[in-house]
């Protein structure tokens, strides 16, 4: 008996030992500069997710096109490094990064403070604001109508965090929460096939895709749940990379790139 209980303990103080040395990896990859590492493989992995237009996402051809991926290119080949674009469970993000697996976090990241407690931004380069969004035909014209309706929101995303502000709001839609999808492109597919109601996204995504699609089909409503700004997300130890980034963004802006890239894909006919 006094051997099995001395099993037990040793298998016990085991499992803590590699919770806590597990912990302690992830916090030596988060906490030490990479930057090193990035020079001797010569590239940098975009944490992103695809499906995100115009920001980041599959033209017909499957070839990974938009905003952020246009930027991302220019910044880091003016910084000396390839980028390699890693589709990733955009929920999973800030664990994707922090456990080394992504380099950085690229595709309409937003800046809020929860987000910087994991992870630090570069300087914001884009607006944005959280819209909702329903088909022409709804009854829905303001957050008081979206009572008793099923509301789509991505999960994990800036948008859900935008919502969970107004937990009064959020209370009276049906079910008193948002029906979560894996990707805004989901989202607005149900919105499509008339199972849900409204959709609450990015503006920058909602008007690209009305854009694409027959304008007069959907409805942006007046009101909406916040304006915040994007970012690019890196670890916090990633001191080097960060200021050689907000260098290389900064140069952009003045010498008229940023600009470029910008018209391409929210002025043009893209």
């Amino acid at each position: 008996m006094k051997n099995k209980n001395r099993m037990i303990m040793l298998f016990v103080v085991s499992v803590l030992c590699f919770v806590s040395l597990t912990g302690c990896v992830k916090e030596t990859v988060s906490n030490v500069d990479s930057y090193e590492k990035i020079e001797e493989k010569g590239y940098v992995v975009m944490g992103m997710d695809d499906t995100f237009a115009p920001m980041g996402f599959r033209d017909e051809k499957g070839e990974l096109v938009g905003f952020d991926v246009d930027l991302a290119k220019e910044v880091f080949q003016r910084a000396g490094f390839e980028v390699k674009f890693q589709p990733i469970d955009w929920s999973m993000k800030e664990t994707e990064l922090n456990s080394g697996n992504i380099d950085v976090i690229w595709n309409g990241y937003s800046i809020n403070d929860e987000r910087k407690e994991k992870v630090a931004f570069t300087q914001a380069y884009l607006k944005n604001k959280q819209i909702i969004m329903t088909l022409a035909d709804s009854d829905i014209n303001s957050k008081a109508d979206l009572e008793g309706k099923k509301v789509a929101v991505q999960n994990g995303s800036s948008t859900l965090e935008a919502i969970n502000k107004e937990p009064e709001v959020v209370a009276t839609f049906e079910g008193g929460e948002p029906v979560l999808f894996d990707t805004n492109h989901e989202a607005i597919m149900d919105l499509e096939a008339g199972r849900a109601n409204a959709v609450v996204s990015d503006e920058v995504l909602a008007r690209y895709y009305i854009k694409q699609k027959n304008p007069e089909d959907y409805k942006i409503l007046e009101e909406d749940f916040g304006e915040e700004e994007y970012g690019i997300g890196l670890r916090k130890g990633d001191k080097k990379l960060l200021e050689l980034m907000n260098k290389t963004l900064d140069e952009m802006r003045e010498d008229g790139s940023y600009d470029e890239i910008y018209e391409k894909w929210f002025e043009g006919n893209n």
